[in-house]
């Protein structure tokens, strides 16, 4: 099995690294896809005895091994529903997924009863295609209560849309900070997660901080974080407002909490306390097991991934600690098309897959963070411990990390600003010594030609 993870680093480039799962409790992958066996997922139906006599067949569309049928999810639907089949078409990557929906929406044939939407897709899908998508909100046994109302937000449309909610979060990537505790005692910082969490609670400047701490006594080729770019994404990530107002305007140039991430994770690359890594790069895979970097921002799915690069040579070295402010990463949604031939037993589906007991259930088996606030009261997620990360309360930290995350306002070309500042503005700051100033112009410019400003 093979694990791609579908957020916004994925988007950056066409292909990510691949890395081997190493079991569900290990690969906490909350807005991870994984790329599907050899002939599985193409369009099969689930598997299981449970579909056997059927007499309504749902489909869905997914990217990636989305985890919903991996989990046995469908298998359980089915056996309590004997008149529902369940069959799944998996395309592997999103950005080959996407837009092929786009296309089907348009001309209403070629969908599945059920798709699966991106988070970095939602803000077009419920700013143009809301009328084609069935309003979630009212199928049978969704509580909006029992979801974060953050991730909510992202799946409804506007009051001049309609307002409809038409996007169901199956998972999230809240954030913490993955760090290496040889390398803070090293550098005379403690160790014990809470005590880490200290140094920098509240306040992401406390971390620039912490950073030039671990820098004055962290010997030679041990910098503190991996990139300013994995910085400035966990800044921006925790603001109410970054790239768009309310009435979708582009806004990033004249937010000062967009050019403040940007200024202060550029201080992270002028003051030496960058390892310079551009994230999911074979250079950046072998920083966590060399140990050339002490820190990095870490959504609740990267866990698995550093669990994988770091090795068993890491295994009690690394552990994860909260981060100065509440920040997400990831995550994805299901929408039922209104051109579907099932669509009010496919909102009955989406409605129970999304359900906090089976998100309990997908994060238990597979590592997917829960979008429903409920599951986090369930014993699964609520004493989840990862024996890699020294018995790190893992439920406990995201949880309050998932609880702590602003609403915020989701722009259509997001992903275009966010891949631009990273990857043209502070790829040029800590990589190539530009300043920061340089680094901003350079990726305002290559914005505004992306938007054709």
């Amino acid at each position: 099995m093979r694990v791609r993870a579908r957020t916004r680093a994925r988007s950056r480039r066409t292909l990510l690294t691949a890395v081997t799962a190493v079991g569900a409790a290990a690969l906490l992958l909350a807005g991870c896809a994984q790329d599907p066996e050899e002939g599985a997922g193409k369009g099969a139906p689930a598997a299981g005895k449970s579909g056997g006599g059927a007499t309504t067949t749902l489909t869905v569309g997914v990217f990636g091994a989305f985890g919903l049928q991996e989990a046995g999810l469908y298998d359980e639907y089915m056996a309590q529903n004997p008149g529902i089949r369940i069959e799944q078409t998996s395309i592997e990557r999103n950005e080959n997924y996407y837009p092929q929906l786009l296309t089907h929406l348009g001309t209403g044939s070629g969908l599945a009863d059920i798709q699966a939407v991106e988070v970095n897709n939602i803000a077009e899908i419920t700013a143009t295609q809301a009328d084609k998508l069935v309003d979630l909100a009212k199928a049978p046994g969704v509580d909006k209560a029992a979801y974060l109302p953050w991730k909510w937000a992202q799946g409804t449309a506007s009051a001049a849309k309609g307002g409809a909610t038409v996007g169901l979060g199956t998972d999230i990537g809240p954030q913490g900070i993955c760090y290496r505790k040889d390398l803070f005692e090293a550098a005379g910082l403690p160790t014990d997660r809470t005590a880490v969490g200290a140094l920098w609670a509240g306040d992401w400047n406390k971390y620039l901080e912490a950073g030039r701490a671990y820098k004055a006594k962290a010997g030679e080729g041990k910098a503190f974080v991996d990139s300013a770019s994995g910085v400035m994404a966990a800044v921006t990530g925790s603001s109410a407002q970054r790239f768009y107002d309310e009435q979708g305007k582009v806004v990033y140039k004249t937010n000062p909490a967009v050019r403040g991430a940007f200024d202060l994770a550029a201080s992270f690359a002028t003051d030496g306390l960058s390892a310079k890594l551009q994230q999911f790069t074979p250079a950046w895979d072998q920083g966590f097991s060399n140990g050339s970097f002490a820190t990095v921002s870490c959504p609740a799915w990267m866990l698995g991934y550093i669990q994988d690069k770091a090795g068993p040579a890491g295994k009690d070295k690394w552990d994860v600690a909260q981060a100065p402010k509440p920040s997400n990463w990831g995550g994805s949604f299901l929408v039922v098309p209104k051109a579907g031939k099932h669509a009010e037993e496919a909102a009955k589906l989406a409605a129970w897959l999304t359900a906090p007991a089976q998100q309990a259930k997908l994060f238990e088996k597979r590592g997917s963070f829960p979008s429903a606030s409920a599951a986090y009261k369930l014993p699964s997620v609520s004493g989840a411990q990862h024996a890699y990360f020294g018995g790190a309360p893992i439920g406990e930290i995201f949880a309050t990390a998932a609880e702590g995350v602003p609403v915020t306002v989701v722009g259509p070309k997001d992903l275009v600003i966010a891949q631009n500042l990273a990857d043209i503005g502070m790829l040029q700051v800590d990589q190539k010594g530009r300043s920061p100033q340089e680094g901003w112009e350079a990726a305002v410019k290559a914005i505004d030609n992306a938007l054709d400003q």
